[in-house]
């Protein structure tokens, strides 16, 4: 094997005796070079969103949320509060109510969710942090909400304007008769704006939890538990004993499964982008098949000598995989070098900026090790194939240099 290697290396760095087979044999090693450093940046722009976007998720998304399997309410009275508390790991729990409904603000009028919170809801979410104006106010006289930064401009919402309520309206629920309301209206006042970054910014308004059971003819029901975990406490565990004791009329979700579409379908986004790379990768590995050719041209006396001394087909063979793994190396260890430069420049620098209207100025980055395991995988196989023809073609020069 060191002879074989020896001789690759020899074929590669030697002098060559027509020029242009160095010039592609270097053109195929930038190629290389440049496919590695494209995929590395790649699947660590999308680690840097997916980190970005769950972290401010997390701020609204509780670590355990629990949720009826069926059905909309339940009264509280209906669960042991007291023994849910005491499970091992859990440090907060808020009781929330959401519904559908129908906001109306100086003449403009929006479809959204109102999401009801008690006075533990902020302990259980960092919410607090992602308030880009006013503050977490629900009031206990007069009713204020905050409001998903969308909602909050598709309402066109006013945060000077202290004295013009929002009014949600809601069916009743009540028995009909000639008196009887056929909605609900509850009028508060926008305390603040949030926004985490999804689909959550364009839906939600957080108001008093007591408000909306009065708005929707209910009294201490709610439509979800949400959970904060103590520190180092097993997600896994507290997930099992809370579905243990609820039963198969609840659902235990983390915060990964409270956002698994959103999360899978970004994902699914990051592979497809690889794939696109790799196919890239492929066609720049035609050059790589090009100068091995060549070089198998320029080389037959060689290897004729190299057969009548005893070398078999087979070594021959693995001669030319290994050249053709070792331009693909060399052009992976450069690639990588590139790539982490490229992330530094990125990371300290923003040299890649986004566009004004973002709540970020540059595009995110994230290096994962794995990456680099992926990658190295990918170009390997694609530099292995790309050296299997002109291998093949080596193997099968003569071993007489007259008759070749």
């Amino acid at each position: 094997m060191k002879l074989i290697f020896s001789i690759a290396a020899r074929y590669l760095f030697g002098k060559k005796s027509t020029n242009a087979i160095n010039i592609i044999t270097w053109i195929s090693i930038i190629g290389m070079s440049i496919g590695t450093a494209a995929l590395i940046l790649i699947l660590s722009v999308f680690n840097g969103f997916e980190s970005l976007l769950t972290g401010m998720l997390s701020n609204f998304n509780p670590d355990v949320k629990v949720t009826l399997a069926e059905g909309k309410y339940l009264s509280k009275d209906s669960i042991d509060v007291k023994t849910i508390n005491q499970i091992e790991g859990i440090e907060h729990l808020a009781f929330t109510l959401e519904e559908t409904s129908f906001f109306v603000y100086k003449g403009s009028q929006e479809v959204g969710t109102i999401k009801g919170v008690d006075d533990d809801f902020m302990k259980v979410t960092g919410l607090d942090t992602s308030l880009i104006t006013g503050g977490a106010q629900f009031g206990i006289e007069t009713e204020y909400g905050i409001f998903g930064s969308g909602m909050s401009m598709k309402l066109s919402i006013n945060p000077s304007d202290g004295f013009t309520p929002v009014t949600a309206y809601m069916p009743s629920r009540e028995s009909k008769g000639p008196l009887a309301k056929d909605f609900n209206g509850l009028s508060f006042y926008p305390s603040g704006t949030f926004s985490v970054g999804s689909d959550v910014d364009q839906q939600f308004v957080l108001v008093n939890y007591d408000a909306v059971n009065t708005l929707l003819n209910l009294e201490d029901h709610f439509s979800a538990i949400e959970i904060k975990l103590k520190n180092g406490a097993s997600e896994k565990k507290v997930q099992q004993a809370l579905t243990t004791f609820l039963g198969p009329r609840f659902k235990v979700s983390n915060r990964y499964q409270q956002d698994e579409g959103f999360l899978k379908i970004m994902n699914i986004e990051k592979w497809i982008s690889y794939m696109i790379a790799c196919l890239t990768l492929l066609i720049i590995a035609f050059n790589l098949v090009g100068s091995l050719w060549m070089i198998v041209l320029e080389k037959k006396k060689d290897i004729a000598i190299l057969k009548s001394m005893g070398l078999t087909k087979n070594g021959i063979q693995k001669i030319f995989l290994t050249l053709g793994l070792l331009i693909s190396s060399i052009g992976l260890i450069v690639g990588f070098i590139l790539g982490i430069l490229l992330y530094w420049l990125q990371k300290d620098y923003g040299i890649v900026s986004i566009p004004d209207g973002f709540m970020i100025d540059a595009y995110p980055i994230e290096m994962r090790a794995m990456d680099f395991i992926i990658v190295f995988i990918t170009v390997a196989i694609i530099g292995y194939i790309a050296s299997l023809l002109p291998s093949y073609r080596a193997g099968k020069v003569s071993a007489f240099v007259r008759q070749e």
